[in-house]
Formats: structure tokens, C-alpha cells, sequence
């Protein structure tokens, strides 16, 4: 009695240690999908004030926007393009080390671009800004080269894999088309006997079937002519 007791206790025990697990996982699960769209909803209002910025501010306020933007979007593509398909190609997970150093000198760089949007001094920043350009456009274009080489290697396994299917239909067409060079194929197999006595059964001189005038007839043949329950019976002829 005492060892049955124990051991519900135990069994009590696991299933409260199971279900406080269950629900550590199942809040920090939520948390984390909270974190994640309140992230994408943060980036999505920055990216919508950059815009307006660059298009409605002039002189080197509208500039550092315009850089902010086309450094965020470069950035953002390339990482959407490397993750979709690192999965499926393992030879990317170099590249996708590659863009995470390169990340951190975007992340730098963005966030001191975000510092001199706020700086007083309009005129120290415009000094800086042919520098600015030089590293945003080198960040940038090591960003489109890793994301446009993603996609043509994605393009050309695709390419590679529609040409070997192709290939696989034409065998499998060929074999298909198999019967043409073999001649017409017939009903009766060709190992059947031909002098099965009886006849053959089913066929036109199967005894069971019917007789042989019930057989087809050969092209050319010359055949009764047919009767129709309208002609007159031919009355046969009286000699005197």
C-alpha cells in the first residue's frame, strides 16, 4: 500500500514538474512572438519616416535619410534572400557569415548616420557627407552581391533540376512509344497453341460459339445476298 502511494506521489510529482515546464515554454514562446512583431512594427515606422524624410526634407538631413534607407532596405533583402534558402543549400552558410560581419558595419554605420540626424552643427555633418556616401555605398553593393549571387545559384539549380527532369520525361516518352516498334499487338498470346482441338474458345470456330458460317468473312468473299422481311419469297417455277 505504502509503495503504491509512493509512487503516486511520484506520478503527481512529474506531471506538476511537466506542466510548469509546458507553460515556461509556452510563455517565453509568446514573448518572443510579441518581441518579433513589436520589432517589425518598430522598423516598419522608421522606414516609413525615413522615406518621408528623404522626400520631404532638402539639403543634408534629406540626404542622411535617403542613406538610412537605401542602407536598411540593402540589408534587410539580402538577409530575407540568405535565410530563405540556407536551408536548402548548406554551401550558404559561409555567405551567410560573410553578411553577418558585414551587418555589424551596417548596424554602425546606420547608427551613426541616426546620430547625425540629430546633430546642431548642419555644417560639420555636410563636410562628412562624401565619406558617408562612400561607406554606404561599399556596405551596400557587398550586400547586393551576396544577395544577387543567392539568386542566381538558386536559378541555376532550378535550371539544372528542370533539365534532368526534362530529360527523365523523354525516357520515360520513349519507352512509352515502345509498342510502335514491336508491331500491332493482337488479342491472342503468342504462345497459345493453334490445334487445341474444339477449336479455339470464344473464336469464330469455337463449337460452342457457333459454326464456321458465322465467321467473318474474307475481303473479296462473294456472300449470300440478304433477305429482308418486305421481298416477296420467289415462287419456283412449274413446267407443263
Amino acid at each position: 500500500m505504502e509503495a503504491a502511494i509512493a509512487i503516486l506521489a511520484l506520478m503527481f510529482v512529474a506531471f506538476v514538474v511537466l506542466g510548469v515546464y509546458l507553460a515556461v515554454k509556452a510563455v517565453g514562446a509568446a514573448r518572443r512572438g510579441v518581441e518579433r512583431t513589436v520589432t517589425q512594427a518598430r522598423k516598419a515606422v522608421e522606414d516609413t519616416t525615413l522615406r518621408a524624410k528623404s522626400m520631404g526634407q532638402v539639403g543634408v538631413a534629406g540626404e542622411l535619410a535617403q542613406l538610412r534607407l537605401s542602407l536598411r532596405t540593402s540589408m534587410r533583402a539580402t538577409q530575407d534572400a540568405l535565410h530563405a534558402r540556407v536551408e536548402q543549400d548548406e554551401s550558404l552558410k559561409e555567405s551567410l557569415s560573410l553578411f553577418e560581419r558585414l551587418s555589424g558595419h551596417g548596424h554602425e554605420l546606420d547608427d551613426e548616420l541616426k546620430r547625425l540626424e540629430r546633430e546642431p552643427d548642419k555644417l560639420r555633418v555636410g563636410q562628412r557627407m562624401p565619406e558617408l556616401r562612400e561607406r554606404t555605398e561599399r556596405i551596400t553593393h557587398a550586400a547586393d552581391s551576396l544577395r544577387w549571387a543567392t539568386r542566381d545559384r538558386a536559378r541555376q539549380f532550378a535550371d539544372d533540376d528542370l533539365a534532368a527532369l526534362s530529360a527523365e520525361i523523354e525516357v520515360e516518352s520513349g519507352a512509352l512509344r515502345d509498342w510502335a516498334t514491336k508491331g500491332p499487338t493482337t488479342g491472342v498470346p503468342a504462345d497459345a497453341p493453334t490445334d487445341v482441338p474444339g477449336g479455339i474458345p470464344g473464336s469464330a470456330f469455337d463449337p460452342a460459339a457457333g459454326t464456321a458460317a458465322d465467321a467473318p468473312q474474307a475481303i473479296g468473299a462473294t456472300r449470300p445476298a440478304p433477305t429482308y422481311p418486305w421481298q416477296k419469297t420467289a415462287k419456283p417455277e412449274t413446267t407443263n
